[in-house]
């Protein structure tokens, strides 16, 4: 557990210790379990570190009413504490939307992206409900059916505190697009077909404002395609890192 900008951030770290460091980051409402297939597949090669974002799992809510900027730059001091310099980036949803804005501002080796908004999308009160219904079409994930009835469910933006209403307003709404334009370092954008909460044209927009990034596209996947076809999610980002010919 670290101290970053005042609370609690919750992380873990395992896999091989001399191997490239990767971090993956949830989306919004999530935990690190939501993340955990990815990570667990890369650690024979790879040092895992996968972040609890502030507000859930075993982080503490921010003090304030944060900000993007202030994720990302809550993500710049753990990294710097974990002594991770430059990392391979991989975000789903708002984890991705972090990603991006990290990838803009500091230097990161690569780059993974899973259904990543960039722009305003959908309606608050709507996101969770859509985030919900997509979840439970995923194949496997039963043992997260309560977690999901818990942090993700219809009521889900009107029963949380007025402070994580606040951050959900102003990360939602944050349009990007520019600071997109500037990174420069290689990307993949997986995107599901069926992505209600992020439509797929807005894979190709990214693709077009990167200088180098590469859309693949799951044919009949969710937001969460990333998990419904895990196998191809493995072997697309071994493949990408350099780690499977």
């Amino acid at each position: 557990m670290n101290k970053i900008k005042g609370i609690k951030i919750n992380s873990i770290t395992y896999g091989n210790p001399q191997g490239e460091d990767v971090v993956l980051l949830h989306g919004w409402g999530q935990n690190i379990e939501m993340m955990r297939p990815v990570g667990d597949a890369l650690q024979k090669e790879y040092l895992v570190t996968i972040i609890d974002l502030p507000g859930y799992g075993g982080s503490e809510e921010p003090k304030t009413p944060w900000e993007v900027d202030d994720f990302v730059e809550m993500l710049k001091e753990l990294l710097e504490e974990l002594k991770i310099k430059k990392p391979i980036l991989i975000g789903h949803s708002f984890g991705g939307k972090i990603s991006l804005l990290y990838a803009s501002k500091y230097e990161v080796e690569k780059l993974v992206l899973f259904g990543s908004p960039f722009k305003k999308e959908i309606k608050k009160e709507s996101i969770k409900l859509k985030l919900l219904k997509q979840l439970k079409k995923v194949p496997g994930l039963n043992k997260l059916e309560e977690f999901a009835k818990k942090h993700m469910g219809s009521d889900d933006y009107r029963n949380a505190s007025p402070l994580m209403r606040k951050i959900l307003v102003n990360t939602v709404n944050l349009d990007i697009t520019e600071d997109v334009k500037k990174i420069t370092c290689p990307a993949i954008i997986i995107w599901g077909t069926q992505d209600e909460a992020v439509p797929l044209a807005r894979a190709y927009e990214l693709e077009h404002l990167m200088k180098d990034a590469a859309v693949i596209e799951y044919e009949g996947c969710t937001h969460y395609a990333y998990l419904e076809d895990l196998g191809r999610t493995v072997r697309i980002v071994r493949t990408f890192l350099g780690s499977e010919e």
